[in-house]
């Protein structure tokens, strides 16, 4: 008979806190500016994850605005929803190590936007007329999406052990 994780670790406490922690930090990193630009010391604007998606799309670069979206916003978000039904939803073992294993493939992807921000930041810096300075955003966004590949990885080894 299929058994959910709960089930099985009925104390593990710890891994709902986990997800819950990674959603909070998640939802918080994509409300605080990324970065700091400012061009010939006049204009000076601040970009979120959230206000990036929606500048592009303003600008017309739909491309850019639903990738940055999928990979920032929906990815992250479906992976920890995908850990808490793996957590708590009665599936057998086969199923749990699919999803897992789909999981662990996508989430090689995760860091993927850190990166994209932290060439960005680099590429303006080397430019004259722009300054570009990374705020607080991306290090609670780095640590959002760690602590969701931690926990990603301690619910596989849980799922992985025979009780």
């Amino acid at each position: 008979m299929p058994q959910s994780l709960r089930d099985r670790y009925p104390r593990r406490i710890e891994v709902p806190l986990l997800i819950l922690a990674s959603f909070v930090l998640l939802l918080v990193a994509l409300s605080l500016p990324l970065m700091t630009v400012e061009k010939m010391a006049f204009w000076k604007n601040e970009y979120s994850v959230i206000a990036g998606v929606h500048g592009l799309w303003e600008q017309g670069q739909y491309t850019l605005a639903v990738i940055l979206f999928f990979f920032s916003i929906v990815f992250p978000t479906f992976k920890l929803a995908m850990l808490g039904v793996i957590w708590t939803v009665r599936l057998a073992d086969w199923k749990r190590q699919a999803v897992l294993h789909w999981l662990g493939i996508l989430g090689k992807w995760s860091m993927l936007d850190v990166f994209v921000v932290a060439i960005l930041i680099v590429l303006v810096k080397l430019g004259p007329l722009a300054k570009v300075q990374p705020q607080r955003g991306v290090y609670w966004f780095a640590a959002a999406i760690l602590l969701s590949m931690i926990t990603s990885m301690y619910v596989d080894s849980l799922a992985r052990k025979q009780s």
